[in-house]
């Protein structure tokens, strides 16, 4: 079985919430182990545990989890407590797949919650006494699965760009700095990629607002369709776009040689590769509010910075990759340009 870091239970009323794993990254403010938790050393003890006592839920900090599908089928099998998963935001992508996978006919988790989040939060969602509505009496399971669905809104107005869909700069910025953190642990490489829309102004200008709006929810849709499914893609004002390109995780190694190697080497051919390909598909979109002379008339410029090569914070990777965007723009647009690397433009890069 799967070995997790430790398994808390927290004593609250009269319901309790199992939490699993190290939870120094889930809540906003600090939790300490007192007398009000529980510490198992193993999955099985925590298993066990849960299987003598009744809980509200059950919490799994997906951090530092190994076989964390084969730790929730354990989990199911031996408990009837409602599971939700805990999730930093370059995560959410496991928790999603996690919650839509099943075993036994049963969801693997019922719920994730994206870190880091008030400690209430997750107690209160969970442990909300019955409340009266009007004249109607709602049972917990019905107000809790209200209240979730009202907090989820909530998430992604906050989070979401409402005109196009994508993240908000909101979102970028702490997504950002968040998988930079990790990729320091961890030796991953992080690439951002910052562009805007050539000649915005004029289409608005000569088509309205409405065909502008109808530019960037296109814009928004080709590069969604262009990256992988993990890749981050959020709009941070007006017609400029970000993209977050970040890779698994690997073993730092070992000796500074090696490491220096590593900050050298070039930035991630993914990237680079995406950037063209959205290109090729921006140019060939047809947007009918541009009358005829619409179609391969749109174009993007845009700037591309990596972690650690160009930056080692998310805003000195802004800073650079702002850099680059406005170079290409000064160069004739219609390009996307590499920190440290004026003279290559998109058509350029192999």
């Amino acid at each position: 079985m799967a070995k997790l870091d430790k398994f808390l239970y927290f004593r609250g009323g009269n319901q309790r919430i199992l939490l699993a794993g190290d939870i120094s990254g889930v809540f906003l403010n600090t939790v300490s182990v007192t007398d009000s938790y529980e510490v198992c050393d193993n999955i099985s003890g925590a298993i066990d545990t849960a299987s003598k006592s009744n809980f509200a839920a059950i919490g799994v900090v997906i951090y530092g989890t190994s076989k964390l599908e084969s730790a929730l089928k354990s989990l199911r099998e031996n408990c009837n407590a409602k599971i939700i998963l805990l999730a930093q935001m370059y995560e959410e992508p496991i928790a999603i797949r996690m919650v839509g996978s099943t075993f036994n006919g049963t969801s693997l988790a019922d719920e994730y919650l994206v870190c880091p989040i008030e400690a209430s939060k997750l107690y209160e969602s969970i442990t909300s006494p019955q409340q009266r509505l009007g004249k109607e009496t709602v049972s917990p399971v019905t107000l809790d699965a209200t209240i979730e669905k009202r907090i989820r809104i909530l998430e992604r107005l906050a989070t979401e760009d409402d005109l196009t869909g994508l993240k908000n700069r909101r979102y970028i910025w702490e997504f950002s700095r968040q998988i930079i953190e990790r990729a320091g642990e961890k030796n991953g490489r992080v690439t951002l990629l910052v562009f805007d829309i050539d000649n915005f102004k004029h289409y608005n200008d000569v088509y309205g607002h409405y065909a502008g709006d109808e530019v960037l929810k296109q814009a928004a849709v080709l590069m969604r369709r262009c990256c992988r499914s993990h890749d981050v893609v959020g709009r941070i004002g007006g017609d400029e776009f970000a993209v977050i390109f970040w890779d698994s995780f690997r073993k730092k190694p070992s000796g500074k040689e090696s490491e220096r190697r590593l900050a050298m080497t070039d930035h991630p051919k993914e990237a680079i590769f995406i950037a063209k390909r959205f290109i090729g598909e921006f140019e060939k979109a047809e947007l009918p509010l541009l009358g005829p002379e619409g179609k391969g008339v749109l174009t993007i410029s845009g700037g591309l910075a990596s972690y650690p090569r160009d930056g080692s914070t998310i805003q000195e990777l802004f800073e650079q990759a702002d850099r680059a965007l406005l170079e290409a723009k000064r160069s004739g647009k219609n390009r996307i340009y590499l920190v440290g690397k004026p003279q290559s433009d998109i058509a350029d890069i192999e």
